[in-house]
């Protein structure tokens, strides 16, 4: 349940910043009129995004065997990819945000009115949504198969816990004078999400290994079970959150090793650097 809940707190969370400036700019140019083209817009966005998560996860649950390891180490390796795009885009593209959707929406006023405010608020929220969808998938996938229906009750629960508390703060945020730090909020669930792609990846090597895609090379590498089962309940939360395998193959683990080195070393150039330069320029000119 952890793992959607931080994957629909985040996508959530900007997907109701997205709402807000949208209804910010709409008041901001005093078309209210307007209002009910951003909301039809956002619920149609919704229902697309549930949509896929349904199809995708009954597809997968109707496979068997090789078709089922086939399938989630694609939907693994696809998820880790858009989940790693998405935490540098937002690092990079957040603060130009505000900007390009208020301009957004006075063309959009401008031209055909209702119509292209609809399609503003669709096509900005279903990337959210249909992101999210691929994420819980390859999350529900990840926890114990032969425990299908439980693994299905904390995926959905988790999933409106975190659109729930994003709905809240984005309200919060907007509807307050609340400051949140949206850089340190995005900057603390990167990490936790880089984490959880590595793991998606490790999955995603993990099934390939069982079809023979990939070779193992070295079957375990190590046998840690005896310590921490990945079949209990705290193995099945590492499982699920950050790819704990308690006997992994030396692909798996090498891949995973490789992706948090790789990927944490540019997030790290991208994010912490520029912050710490800042900080010592502004020293430098007190």
């Amino acid at each position: 349940m952890l793992p959607t809940y931080l994957l629909s707190l985040r996508e959530g969370l900007e997907a109701a910043l997205i709402i807000g400036i949208v209804l910010g700019a709409v008041n901001k140019i005093r078309r209210t009129d307007l209002s009910p083209a951003v909301w039809l817009g956002t619920l149609s966005a919704v229902f697309v995004s549930a949509l896929t998560a349904v199809i995708l996860t009954n597809f997968g649950m109707s496979l068997e065997e090789q078709a089922e390891q086939i399938f989630e180490g694609i939907t693994m390796f696809i998820a880790a990819g858009i989940l790693t795009w998405m935490i540098f885009w937002m690092g990079k593209q957040a603060r130009f945000l505000k900007s390009e959707l208020e301009a957004g929406v006075n063309k959009a006023a401008a031209s055909t009115g209702k119509r292209a405010v609809f399609m503003l608020a669709f096509m900005a929220v279903v990337r959210e949504g249909v992101e999210l969808a691929i994420f819980i998938t390859a999350a529900f996938f990840a926890g114990n198969g032969s425990q299908a229906a439980n693994n299905l009750t904390q995926t959905l629960a988790g999933t409106i816990l975190g659109l729930g508390t994003a709905a809240l703060l984005g309200y919060t945020i907007f509807a307050t004078t609340l400051r949140l730090d949206l850089r340190k909020f995005f900057q603390v669930t990167g990490i936790l999400l880089i984490l959880f792609a590595a793991g998606l990846v490790a999955h995603g090597v993990h099934e390939f290994n069982e079809v023979g895609w990939i070779p193992a090379v070295i079957e375990h590498v190590w046998d840690v079970n005896m310590i921490l089962d990945e079949n209990s309940i705290a193995g099945q939360l590492f499982k699920t959150l950050f790819g704990y395998n308690g006997n992994p193959s030396l692909t798996e683990t090498i891949a995973y090793v490789a992706f948090v080195v790789i990927v944490g070393i540019f997030w790290r150039r991208d994010n912490l650097i520029p912050v710490k330069a800042k900080v010592a320029k502004a020293e430098s000119q007190a």
